[in-house]
């Protein structure tokens, strides 16, 4: 998993939600994981905390095999689906 060409931290200091790394396509640890990563990288530790659950449950749990966001998709979405701010 990488962020314009750099390996995504984890955020394990941040919270560790699954150790065996990042997955998606499906509700689980291992995908919250990615969601806590994803967001904690482009909104902040606060933000991600605050919404990385119902993040991968309405966005990650769905990715497919292949997948790509940007910053703009990562907004977007949270607006859909109703995130804190």
């Amino acid at each position: 998993m990488t962020v314009d060409g750099i390996s995504l931290d984890q955020n394990f200091d941040l919270k560790v939600v699954s150790e065996d790394g990042f997955e998606w396509g499906y509700e689980g640890a291992s995908p919250a994981q990615l969601a806590l990563a994803i967001l904690a990288d482009v909104r902040g530790n606060e933000h991600a905390l605050a919404n990385y659950e119902l993040f991968m449950r309405e966005i990650v749990a769905n990715f497919n095999n292949e997948w790509e966001m940007t910053a703009a998709d990562i907004d977007e979405a949270l607006e859909n689906i109703g995130a804190r701010a």
